[in-house]
């Protein structure tokens, strides 16, 4: 068994585990209890059983299936953010079947996505399952809101973005990222004309599904997330080495590079301090900086990295919306 220090100061984290299938759920209980920082409390077979479990047991973290007898992953993760938030994550056997509920799963509050098929549970003791244990001890640490404390109604100050010239916007989130971004894209009008880059953390083969699922709830229209040439062309990038692909940083760089003082660089909730690079790069191009503020973040790690580093402006994400829905694209482009 691997031992942290952490681990060892502290109590264990508890995991409850919500899965239909008696032998996966086995499994993973084995993986992870590998690590003595994590602690199995009990196994839900179903979303209703999970419901109950979690107002029994108190867990530090609930593990969801999404497809589920009964109600769906969906349904727990909105039915446990309404009455007892705590942080979930979401896996999914289902991934191109099922990414765009899963991707509704985050926007209602979950924590994290991990495709099945990337679980690799009897390998407990290599590198990758270290992470990925260290990783679930880290989301059971935060704190999580009520759905309702979330979208409560907040007073929208007056922002200064609105006499920026800018050609392009670039978003980055991580953990929290996809009602963030929600708040931050639903404040544009409809015919916003500036590009919007985004770079979201998320599993692979998820993404389709929050583009989807963005784009049916948003006036602005919302496709892929790229970075930007210097001949203003988009494109992919395969060779940046770095901790994150996609990069907020990689993103980042790109626009300051290509548009200097017309560029304008967002980072919103997220662990670890991905942007923080990427928007140092902007101000020193001068062009704008935006992080979101802490009280509205998930996690306060990667807007905190851009905020001691320098933001211009830091917001909670409606208001972020509203900056950036302010902003003149120059001349040429109008």
């Amino acid at each position: 068994m691997t031992r942290t220090l952490a681990a060892r100061k502290a109590q264990p984290r508890r995991v409850l585990i919500c899965e239909d299938s008696g032998a996966y759920a086995a499994a993973l209980a084995r993986f992870l209890e590998s690590d003595e920082g994590i602690e199995v409390v009990g196994v839900a077979s179903s979303g209703e059983q999970a419901i109950a479990e979690v107002e029994r047991l108190r867990p530090d973290l609930l593990t969801l299936d999404m497809q589920l007898p009964g109600i769906d992953g969906l349904d727990v993760v909105k039915s446990l953010m309404a009455s007892n938030p705590l942080p979930v994550v979401i896996l999914s056997a289902h991934v191109a079947k099922g990414s765009e509920r899963a991707a509704a799963a985050l926007a209602a509050g979950a924590l994290d996505i991990v495709g099945k098929e990337s679980l690799r549970l009897d390998h407990r003791d290599d590198v990758w399952a270290q992470a990925m244990r260290s990783r679930l001890m880290r989301l059971a640490s935060i704190r999580v809101a009520r759905t309702a404390m979330l979208r409560a109604a907040v007073p929208r100050k007056a922002v200064s973005a609105g006499a920026h010239v800018a050609r392009a916007v670039g978003i980055g989130a991580s953990t929290g990222g996809p009602p963030a971004l929600e708040a931050v894209l639903g404040a544009l009008r409809a015919d916003f004309s500036l590009p919007v880059l985004v770079v979201q953390h998320m599993a692979p083969g998820f993404v389709d599904g929050l583009v989807s699922w963005l784009d049916q709830r948003l006036r602005v229209p919302v496709r892929a997330h790229l970075l930007l040439t210097e001949s203003l062309r988009f494109d992919f990038d395969h060779r940046t080495p770095g901790a994150h692909r996609p990069s907020v940083d990689t993103m980042l760089r790109s626009l300051a590079l290509a548009l200097g003082d017309e560029a304008v660089g967002v980072v919103l909730t997220g662990m670890g301090k991905d942007g923080a690079e990427g928007a140092v790069a902007i101000r020193g191009a001068g062009g704008l900086v935006i992080a979101q503020d802490q009280a509205s973040s998930v996690v306060y790690g990667m807007p905190r990295a851009v905020a001691e580093n320098g933001a211009d402006l830091i917001l909670a994400p409606a208001e972020i919306g509203d900056a950036i829905d302010a902003m003149r694209p120059p001349r040429e482009v109008t």
